[in-house]
Formats: C-alpha cells, sequence, structure tokens
C-alpha cells in the first residue's frame, strides 16, 4: 500500500510528467503533449535548420531556424493540432503532414512539417 501511495501522491500534484496523448488524425485536431527533443536539422550543423520530437512521437523539421522553438525547453507543454495532410501520396508515403504547435510556457506558436520532403519527394 505505500508503494502506491507516492506514486499517487505525485501525480494528484502534478509532479510526475505529463502523459502525451494520441497523434492527431484529422484535420483540425488538437492534442496535449510535451517537448522531448530540440535539435538542428543536421547533427553538429548549427545553421542547418531545426528539429523539434514530441513525447507522442511526432516530429516536426524545418530547413530554417524557428525562433520560436528556440526559444522552447525539454519538458514544454504543447498543445499539438494537425493543420495540413498532403493529397495523392504514393501508398505507404505518409510524410507531409503540418502541425501547428503552442507553447504553454512562452505562449509561441510555430508550424512544421513532419519531414524534409513531403510524400512522393526525396
Amino acid at each position: 500500500m505505500i508503494r502506491l501511495a507516492l506514486p499517487i501522491a505525485l501525480l494528484l500534484t502534478g509532479a510526475l510528467p505529463a502523459m502525451a496523448q494520441s497523434v492527431p488524425t484529422e484535420l483540425g485536431k488538437c492534442v496535449k503533449t510535451t517537448i522531448a527533443e530540440i535539435a538542428t536539422r543536421l547533427e553538429g550543423v548549427p545553421d542547418s535548420g531545426d528539429v523539434v520530437i514530441y513525447a507522442n512521437d511526432i516530429v516536426g523539421i524545418s530547413y530554417d531556424e524557428v525562433p520560436q522553438l528556440r526559444a522552447s525547453r525539454v519538458g514544454d507543454p504543447v498543445k499539438l493540432c494537425l493543420t495540413s495532410i498532403p493529397e495523392d501520396c504514393p501508398p505507404g508515403d505518409d510524410r507531409g503532414k503540418f502541425y501547428s504547435a503552442h507553447n504553454g510556457r512562452t505562449g509561441q506558436d510555430w508550424e512544421m512539417p513532419d519531414a524534409g520532403h513531403m510524400c512522393g519527394g526525396a
């Protein structure tokens, strides 16, 4: 009984990290998640763009630097919404979805695709 009391108390007080909700699959649908990782698009290349990985395994990739993302930190709460789904993609190629993000800590917003190339591309 004591072993269960601590995790339950931490959960009730908000001391445990928030669980990421599932991935939005319909246009305009949003989920709550957190930022799991922020990096440059090419490892070790500072001006190569930005990458974000959310706790629900959605990835955002930009060839440009995204100042709003760079103001964020790992663990920040994010409202993530599916804003665009590509059409006429080859079977099995589901790249090119766009997601908007709202950082609950900074109040800043950004939008990024889930891949460096759209479906059917390189």
